[in-house]
C-alpha cells in the first residue's frame, strides 16, 4: 500500500461518514475508527524499516542500544497518542483527546528521564 491508497483510503471514509452522519452519526465514527485503524496497522508495519535503518546507523556510530531503545518508544508513545486523540476529538471528545495528548507527553517525559540524567552526569564530570 502506498501514500496514495492511504490518502485514499482516508478520503473515501470520510466522505462516507460524512454521508452516513445524516442517517446514524455513530456509524460515521465507526467507520472513520476502522479506518484509522487500518491505517494505523499499515503504518505498524512501515516501522520495520525504520528499525533496521537505526540499527544500521548504531552500527555506524556505536550508539548505546539503551537510547534507540528510548527513541523507538517515543516514536510509539506520540503515533498511538495522536491516533487515539484523534479518534476522540473526532467522535466530538475534545477533552478526553486533550487528555490523551497530555498523558502521551507526560509519558514521553518519563520514558526520556534517563537519557536527560545521563546527559547530566556526563556535563557534570567535563564541569569537574
Amino acid at each position: 500500500m502506498t501514500v496514495a491508497a492511504v490518502a485514499v483510503i482516508g478520503l473515501v471514509s470520510v466522505i462516507l461518514a460524512v454521508q452516513l452522519k445524516a442517517v446514524k452519526g455513530e456509524y460515521g465514527v465507526y467507520l472513520v475508527l476502522c479506518a484509522g485503524l487500518v491505517i494505523f496497522f499499515y503504518a505498524l508495519s512501515k516501522l520495520e524499516a525504520v528499525v533496521e535503518a537505526l540499527k544500521r546507523v548504531q552500527s555506524y556510530i556505536q550508539i548505546d542500544p539503551v537510547y534507540l531503545g528510548v527513541l523507538m518508544k517515543m516514536i510509539g508513545i506520540t503515533y498511538i497518542t495522536e491516533f487515539a486523540s484523534g479518534i476522540c476529538k473526532d467522535a466530538g471528545y475534545g477533552s478526553l483527546g486533550g487528555q490523551i495528548e497530555i498523558f502521551g507527553k507526560l509519558s514521553m517525559l518519563a520514558v526520556s528521564m534517563p537519557i536527560l540524567l545521563a546527559l547530566m552526569e556526563t556535563l557534570k564530570v567535563f564541569m569537574s
